[in-house]
């Protein structure tokens, strides 16, 4: 008896989404159905090899005070002047040696219809502040497609935005630093106690990213924070980005 063997090589490219994966095998198996016993091995294969698709995320919230204040400045939002509040940036698919995936599926476009229960909270937790003015169709767009796409195998689009509305609501950075005596009054503060009055409060040591003024003073800008792989539970941070604060940063108002 003659049997067809098909030899199904997946790869290990993080940019390769797992759709893409799953349609290849589709499409060979289709051409040369192999017999159930070669079949199954290499599902299972296949099955480990797509849970496994990244190690963790980085939650990312934004300063708007430390947007704005820059040489490039910034623009409201069509809705308005956001809160004074840490805004979500992203919810963002990373492995362990602080590399990253990213525009996993292009086939999975953002789309506002899936979201829609979301918007207006979205609008509120998550606005952006690019210029020129919009209503955050643009930003959302991007943050689906280069990072969302890449946690298919867990969050599909409306589980994706979800998942980083709850964790902002989890996780409210600017009570815990206010409740520390840090305040967005334009003064400065030692990074060291910006760092220990959130890991006091969430139990984790968060990362503190800083961007610089129109005069060149370094402030507080973005905090890191790490998630497990269901997007759910806060994490020790396994990697750190390389960038460093200063020892004193600014924290401006907004």
């Amino acid at each position: 008896m003659r049997h067809h063997v098909v030899v199904v090589c997946l790869t290990s490219d993080p940019d390769t989404s797992i759709r893409e994966k799953e349609g290849f095998f589709a499409a060979m198996t289709r051409r040369n159905p192999p017999p159930v016993s070669l079949l199954l091995p290499l599902l299972a294969v296949a099955t480990t090899s797509l849970a496994q698709d990244f190690d963790f995320f980085y939650f990312v919230l934004q300063w708007p005070g430390s947007y704005c204040d820059t040489a490039k400045s910034c623009c409201y939002p069509t809705s308005g002047k956001p809160a004074a509040d840490f805004g979500i940036h992203g919810l963002w698919p990373n492995y362990n040696d602080g590399s990253y995936p990213s525009n996993c599926d292009p086939n999975n476009p953002y789309d506002a219809s899936k979201v829609r229960d979301l918007l207006s909270t979205m609008r509120q937790k998550w606005p952006t502040l690019a210029c020129p003015s919009s209503d955050g169709t643009q930003f959302w767009t991007h943050e689906w497609e280069k990072h969302g796409t890449c946690s298919e195998s867990v969050l599909d689009q409306h589980g994706y935005f979800q998942a980083a509305l709850k964790l902002k609501k989890q996780v409210d950075v600017l009570q815990i630093l206010q409740d520390a005596g840090i305040q967005p009054d334009g003064g400065d503060y030692s990074l060291k106690s910006i760092v220990s009055a959130i890991s006091d409060a969430i139990g984790y040591t968060p990362w503190i990213e800083c961007n610089n003024d129109e005069a060149g003073n370094s402030q507080l800008y973005q905090v890191y924070l790490c998630v497990d792989t269901s997007a759910a539970k806060l994490i020790e941070c396994p990697v750190l980005p390389r960038k460093r604060c200063g020892s004193e940063i600014e924290f401006p108002s907004f």
